[in-house]
């Protein structure tokens, strides 16, 4: 069973992850505003990856590979808002990857879900679809958009596996995880933004300059918020089974939408209303589990 500490601390963690996202989706430039939201969580996770020191020599092959799976994570990011609409792409990936996490922990990690588990996760993920998804016959209209964000619940779930496996291992050698964290952060903070400026001419490189002037300071609370999201996420995998971890950070989506609807003044809606519901219950059904 979940302790109610490590629900809290995960539901927190959503929503951090919710609000960097918010960020991005109030941007008008989404690319660019989560390049730099990457590029400065390095630069703030440096310090004190610096003070940790590095991490051990058994967890550092998984910080290596979650590296590579997070470029095609980048490449798949990209592709999926180049053909689609981040609130149509967003709750596919996010809403998927658990689900598959779920599927997947039994052969890769040994943690088969309970059946009160499986109702959790199978909730959540529904809630998550309910939510974000307003029209969700949409997406298969959006052939290209669809595969990219599938393809990114692939990405994510991979990535899920590594760093869960990962950090237990750091935990296990070092007694906490702040090395793996911090040096993943650092690590990782360049790829993105460098696919982002390659993508650019030189025009748009010089207009990326000077947005990034005036849009630093958000984007810095952005990293701040990154960095907690992920951080809170891979602890409470050293205490609690990875696919009940993976499902309540997706609670962001929820998150997500209510800040969007106070901040951007979206419209919420019945569809969204009964999602959070179903949400709610997965939740508490993964708590009981």
């Amino acid at each position: 069973m979940l302790s109610w500490g490590v629900v809290a601390a995960v539901l927190a963690g959503a929503v951090l992850h919710a609000a960097w996202n918010a960020l991005v989706k109030s941007s008008g430039d989404k690319p660019l505003d989560t390049a730099l939201v990457h590029l400065l969580a390095a630069g703030l996770a440096l310090p004190f990856a610096l003070v940790a020191g590095p991490p051990s020599a058994a967890a550092a092959p998984f910080i290596a590979a979650s590296l590579v799976i997070h470029i095609g994570y980048y490449i798949a990011l990209a592709g999926a808002y180049q053909h689609g609409e981040m609130g149509m792409t967003y709750p596919i990936m996010r809403g998927t990857a658990p689900l598959l996490v779920a599927l997947g922990s039994g052969l890769v990690l040994g943690e088969s879900p309970s059946a009160a588990a499986w109702l959790g996760i199978l909730g959540i993920t529904l809630g998550v679809a309910l939510v974000g998804l307003a029209h969700p016959g949409e997406a298969l209209h959006h052939g290209k958009a669809l595969a990219f964000a599938l393809g990114n619940a692939m990405t994510i779930a991979c990535y899920t596996f590594i760093d869960g496996i990962g950090v237990r291992i750091e935990a296990r050698a070092s007694g906490d995880v702040w090395s793996y964290v911090m040096w993943l952060f650092v690590l990782d903070g360049f790829a993105y933004p460098l696919l982002v400026w390659w993508r650019r001419s030189s025009d748009g490189r010089r207009a990326a300059l000077v947005y990034a002037q005036r849009r630093w300071p958000l984007a810095t609370l952005g990293g701040a918020a990154s960095i907690g999201s992920y951080a809170i996420a891979l602890w409470a995998m050293t205490r609690a089974p990875v696919a009940s971890v993976a499902a309540l950070r997706e609670t962001s989506v929820l998150f997500a939408v209510v800040l969007s609807t106070w901040l951007l003044k979206e419209r919420f809606g019945r569809q969204r209303a009964l999602g959070a519901l179903v949400i709610v219950a997965g939740v508490v059904a993964l708590r009981l589990a």
